[in-house]
C-alpha cells in the first residue's frame, strides 16, 4: 500500500560532489538499527553536513561517545533530562545522541527564547545539563539563577572541546535507535507544556516507532535529507533522528532562504524535505526562469505540515514541482493525525487526509458525542497503544485533553464519507505565524506588566507570506506609543513574539462574561486588510 501511495520515490539521482563521495549505496533490504551501528558498519558514510563541512557516521559516534562520558559526570541521566539551546549545526545531534547513550531525555529548546522562557522549562523539566552556544551565555545564566535550577552549563567552544578531548569514549552498546524526545509545545493558556511519553523509555519503543516513521515516508539510507528549518523544532529535529536512524545523509542549513536552499537540493542531490506552508511561498517568490536554472530533479518528496496552507499556495507549488510528491500531515507534538498525497488532495482538495496507521481520528460534539460525516465538531486524535502521552506537572491539563484513550489540542472540523479529514477551525487562539505556534495569552501577560497598559488583547490576523501576524489592541492609562510597548515584549520574550500591529484604543470589547471578543477584533482587523487581487 505504501508503495501504491508514494510510487516512484526512490534512490537520488545525479552526484553528491567532494563532500558526499563516502555516501555510496546500501542494500535497500538492511534494516534500520540506529547511529552507532552504521558507524560500526560503514564508518566513513557521510552522517551530517553543513556549509563546507561534513560529519561521517564514525566520527559521529566518537564525539558522541566522549561526550557521553561528559554527560554522565555531570550525572545526566534517566529521569535527569540534558537540554540544548543551539542553532541549527552538528552540535545539536552529538548531543543528541550522547544523551541517548546515557539514556537521558533530550530536550531541544528554541535559541531565541528569552531568560524567563528558558527558566521555566528548565525548572519545569528538571533539566540536569544545558548545552548552549557562546553568545546566549548571559540568557542561559540568568535563566539557570532564575529557575533556582542546579543544571549544568556547557558552551560551544574551547571549554566544550577541552572536555570532549579529555574524555574516553563512554563503553555501551551504542546510541540504540536515539534519544527520548522530549518537547515544550505552547499550550492556549500561555505556558509551553511538556509531552511526557513514558512508553518510549525504552531503546525497544523507540526503535519500533522510529522504525514506523521509516516505513511510513519510505526512507532509504540512500536518501539525502535537506533541513529547511529550525532543528529544535519537533518536527525537523525529529526527521534528522530518522534519518540518522536508516543510514542517510542530513543536510543542515544556517536558516532558510529560498534562493539557498533551491540551490542546495541542487548541490547536494537532496531527495527529501520537511517544510512549513511559509517556505512554500517563498519559493514560489522566486522567478520561474531562475527556479528553471537549477536542477531539482533528485527531489523526490515535500512533506509540510504545522500550519495550515493556502489552498492556491498548494496548487501553485504542485505545479512547480510535479516530479515531486508533495505529503500534507495534520498533527502536534502530541502525536501524529493524519496525512494526504498530492494525488489524494487533487480528489479531495482542502482536506488533510486520512489516518496514520494505528490511529483513530473521531469528530466530538460538546458532550462528547461522536458526530456523523459532513457534521463539524472537536477532532479527537486516538494514538496507538503505548503512544499516550501526560503533560508535565500537569494533571488538569492531561484531564482536559483527553476522552478516554483520545486527545484534543483544540481543533475544529469534519470527517467526509470517505474518511477524510477537513480542519475548519482551531485552538480559540493560538498564532501560526510561518509555521510556529505563539501563544498570545503569554504576550498579553508581558504587556499587563507596562506601566501605562490597562487592557490588552493580541491575536493573529492574516498575512500572505507568514500565514498570520501578530496584532495588539491595547488600552492605556498614560502615555506610551506602539515603539515603547514593542521594546517592552521584546525585553521578556523572543524577537517573533513582538506583534508587528498595534492599535490603541479607548477600551476593548468584552461579552457578558468579561471576556474580551478576540473574535470580533480579528474580524475587523481581517476586513481592514487590502485585497491582493
Amino acid at each position: 500500500m505504501l508503495g501504491e501511495l508514494i510510487a516512484g520515490i526512490g534512490p537520488p539521482t545525479g552526484s553528491l560532489g567532494s563532500l558526499l563521495v563516502s555516501c555510496r549505496p546500501m542494500e535497500s533490504n538492511r534494516a534500520p538499527v540506529g547511529m552507532s551501528e552504521h558507524a560500526r558498519m560503514d564508518p566513513s558514510r557521510t552522517a551530517l553536513v553543513m556549509g563546507d563541512a561534513s560529519l561521517s557516521y564514525g566520527e559521529l559516534d566518537e564525539r558522541a561517545r566522549r561526550l557521553a562520558t561528559v554527560l554522565e559526570d555531570l550525572r545526566a541521566g534517566p529521569g535527569a533530562p540534558v537540554a540544548t539551546v543551539l542553532r541549527n549545526g552538528f552540535e545539536q545531534f552529538e548531543i543528541a545522541m550522547a544523551a541517548s547513550m546515557v539514556q537521558a531525555p533530550y530536550l531541544p529548546v528554541n535559541h531565541h527564547f528569552k531568560a524567563a522562557e528558558i527558566a521555566y522549562i528548565l525548572s519545569d523539566a528538571a533539566v540536569s545539563v544545558v548545552v548552549g552556544d557562546r553568545d546566549l551565555a548571559g540568557e542561559l545564566v540568568k535563566a539557570r539563577d532564575m529557575a533556582g535550577s542546579s543544571a549544568r552549563m556547557l558552551l560551544v567552544g574551547e571549554e566544550l572541546e577541552e572536555l570532549v578531548a579529555k574524555s574516553p569514549p563512554y563503553r555501551c552498546d551504542g546510541a540504540g535507535p536515539g534519544p527520548e524526545l522530549v518537547f515544550y509545545t505552547s499550550g492556549t493558556t500561555g505556558k509551553p507544556k511538556g509531552i511526557v511519553r513514558e512508553g518510549i523509555a525504552s531503546n525497544e519503543a523507540r526503535a519500533a516507532g522510529l522504525a514506523a516513521q521509516a516505513d511510513l515516508w519510505q526512507w532509504t539510507p540512500n536518501d539525502i535529507y535537506l533541513v529547511s528549518g529550525p532543528t529544535y523544532h519537533a518536527s525537523h529535529s525529529g526527521w534528522v533522528l530518522t534519518s540518522l536512524f536508516v543510514g542517510a545523509t542530513t543536510v543542515l542549513t544556517e536558516k532558510f532562504e529560498a534562493l539557498s536552499w533551491l540551490k542546495a537540493v541542487q548541490r547536494f542531490s537532496a531527495t527529501r524535505s520537511f517544510m512549513v506552508p511559509a517556505h512554500f511561498i517563498r519559493i514560489l517568490e522566486v522567478p520561474p526562469e531562475e527556479r528553471e536554472r537549477i536542477d531539482l530533479s533528485s527531489l523526490k518528496l515535500i512533506v509540510h505540515g504545522a500550519a495550515p496552507c493556502p489552498l492556491s499556495v498548494k496548487r501553485k507549488m504542485m505545479e512547480a514541482f510535479p516530479h515531486v510528491e508533495i505529503y500534507e500531515l495534520y498533527g502536534a507534538s502530541e502525536g501524529g493525525a493524519t496525512r494526504i498525497s498530492s494525488r489524494e488532495w487533487l480528489k479531495h482538495p482542502g482536506s488533510v487526509g486520512l489516518p496514520w496507521p494505528g490511529v483513530k481520528i473521531s469528530i466530538l460534539d460538546e458532550s462528547g458525542m461522536e458526530l456523523p460525516a459532513g457534521k463539524s465538531g472537536t477532532i479527537y486524535i486516538t494514538p496507538p497503544r503505548g503512544q499516550e502521552f501526560t503533560y508535565r506537572n500537569d494533571p488538569l491539563a492531561t484531564k482536559m485533553a483527553f476522552k478516554e484513550r483520545s486527545f484534543t489540542v483544540g481543533d475544529i472540523g469534519y470527517l467526509d464519507s470517505a474518511g477524510y479529514l477537513y480542519i475548519t477551525d482551531r485552538a480559540s487562539d493560538m498564532v501560526l505565524w510561518g509555521g510556529v505556534n505563539i501563544a498570545p495569552r503569554e504576550i498579553e501577560e508581558v504587556l499587563y506588566d507596562h506601566p501605562a497598559v490597562v487592557d490588552c488583547a493580541v491575536f493573529g490576523v492574516p498575512d500572505d507570506r507568514d500565514g498570520e501576524r501578530l496584532k495588539a489592541v491595547v488600552q492605556l492609562r498614560c502615555s506610551a506609543t506602539p515603539e515603547e510597548l514593542a521594546d517592552h515584549v521584546r525585553e521578556h520574550l523572543a524577537a517573533y513574539k513582538v506583534p508587528r500591529e498595534w492599535e490603541i484604543v479607548d477600551e476593548l470589547p468584552r461579552d457578558q462574561s468579561g471576556k474580551i471578543k478576540k473574535r470580533l477584533l480579528g474580524s475587523q482587523a481581517a476586513q481592514s486588510i487590502p485585497s491582493s487581487s
